[in-house]
């Protein structure tokens, strides 16, 4: 396998659609490409910090504009995931197409700058409109790294560096509390030393003062990153061939055996992952009678430290299945995983008290948290070169829509509808997680076949 992909020269314009190959080289695995992921893994990172402050601001916002809860609560959901989920095709195609480190740097320094400006709204309006830009320009981040890491290390060691990058939003939630908190009183600190600042509320300027330091980080993507030449990862070769939307559109239907169940698959592992976090805590504060405080404490260093854990183990146990002859490990590694994840979610209920529910909880982070980047590097691996932001664009897309639109939902439907008592959240979270998860494993079980005929495909031989 030819392990050298070459580096382009600086791009002028956002439309570099395919970028020249230069004297200077970057190896696949390189400390160059290690470089490259530690900065995509930043750079999702800062995009959950912008992204998850308005959460540590409820109150005064909503004081502050005097909307209700219900106005704030589209702030925080609708306003965001409708901009992303609209924009994330649409930067999965410019991906394929353009000079994916300028489309980087443009979505850093516009969700900054979009989350500065939150801090200058004055109205429901304005800050509806502000979030918008924050979710429209974030939803470059996923299309943009899969592609570019796709390009920067083996197909062995991909799993590796997917899971690396996916620990992004692992640090940018945690690093949010964090570093929210500190800027929240440092704005209200400023207030004192800078008298002509009196205007603004705490709020306000802690949205800017989260916002525009980002900046500096696009400054140095602008003076450090260069866009990679693209190759095909399996094969080793330059693949510069373009693809139109209708190009990618057929390739995708003749492929749907593969591409429908591990999309599904992903959306049905998302329901697990955004809506167990969502109602745990009510769950201990409600049935198990955790005091808020000490709920906020020790589930959201479980789901650090147990997320961190999981999807550092994924790449560990691809590469072991893959030494034992699986050509399809990394896809197989994730659809392993769903079962010890259905078995974690199935016990919630059922475990005995504060910490038996935190264990339970913490086996489920661990599984979920495992297959992730494992999932991402299966879909690259059978990618061209020049649809592999059409495929990460899906692969968020499908992830977020479900997630999102079905996970905290539906878990919320059957505690009302069904068990009709807000102390059975428990129940409702063992009974729509363990479906989930036993759906993503059918799901993904059932694409190793069509997965392993795709690998055959993109090293042209018939045989693994």
């Amino acid at each position: 396998m030819k392990n050298v992909i070459e580096k382009a020269p600086l791009a002028d314009s956002l439309n570099d659609a395919s970028a020249t190959r230069g004297s200077n080289q970057i190896a696949h695995d390189s400390l160059r490409s290690r470089y490259i992921l530690i900065i995509l893994m930043f750079a999702y990172s800062l995009a959950y910090i912008d992204r998850q402050i308005l959460n540590l601001l409820v109150d005064p916002i909503r004081h502050s504009l005097a909307i209700s809860d219900t106005q704030l609560s589209l702030v925080q959901g609708i306003a965001f995931i409708a901009a992303y989920l609209i924009a994330s095709p649409l930067f999965g195609r410019l991906v394929d197409v353009a000079n994916r480190r300028n489309i980087l740097l443009a979505g850093i320094c516009l969700w900054c700058v979009f989350t500065a400006l939150c801090g200058k709204a004055t109205t429901f309006q304005g800050l509806f409109l502000a979030r918008l830009g924050v979710g429209a320009s974030e939803a470059c981040v996923f299309p943009v790294a899969l592609s570019m890491i796709a390009d920067c290390f083996s197909a062995r060691q991909m799993p590796r560096a997917m899971s690396i990058f996916v620990l992004g939003p692992m640090l940018g939630g945690g690093l949010s509390l964090v570093a929210g908190g500190l800027v929240i009183s440092f704005a209200r600190g400023v207030h004192l030393q800078f008298p002509m600042l009196a205007g603004f509320e705490a709020w306000q300027l802690a949205f800017v003062l989260i916002g525009l330091p980002g900046l500096l980080f696009a400054l140095l993507v602008l003076l450090t990153v260069r866009e990679p030449v693209r190759s095909k990862v399996m094969g080793g070769s330059v693949d510069e061939r373009q693809y139109s939307i209708r190009d990618s559109a057929a390739f995708l239907w003749a492929r749907r055996a593969f591409y429908a169940r591990i999309l599904l698959g992903v959306g049905m592992l998302a329901i697990v992952v955004l809506g167990m976090p969502a109602w745990m805590p009510s769950y201990l504060i409600r049935t198990q009678g955790m005091p808020a405080a000490l709920v906020g404490f020790r589930f959201g260093m479980l789901v650090v430290s147990f997320g961190i854990a999981g999807a550092l183990a994924g790449p560990w146990i691809s590469r072991l299945l893959e030494r034992r002859g699986y050509a399809d490990a990394p896809l197989r590694t994730a659809a392993i995983a769903m079962i010890p994840m259905m078995l974690c979610c199935a016990s919630i209920p059922f475990a005995p008290g504060a910490t038996g529910a935190l264990a339970a909880a913490a086996g489920t982070v661990f599984f979920f948290s495992l297959p992730t980047g494992c999932m991402a590097a299966a879909l690259q691996n059978v990618a061209p070169s020049r649809m592999r932001g059409t495929v990460g664009a899906l692969y968020s897309f499908f992830a977020q829509l479900i997630g999102f639109g079905l996970g905290p939902t539906l878990i919320a439907l059957v505690t009302d509808r069904v068990f009709g008592n807000p102390k059975m959240a428990g129940n409702s979270i063992g009974i729509v997680c363990t479906i989930a998860a036993a759906l993503a494993a059918w799901l993904l079980f059932s694409a190793l076949a069509p997965y392993r005929r795709l690998l055959e495909e993109e090293l042209g031989s018939k045989t693994l």
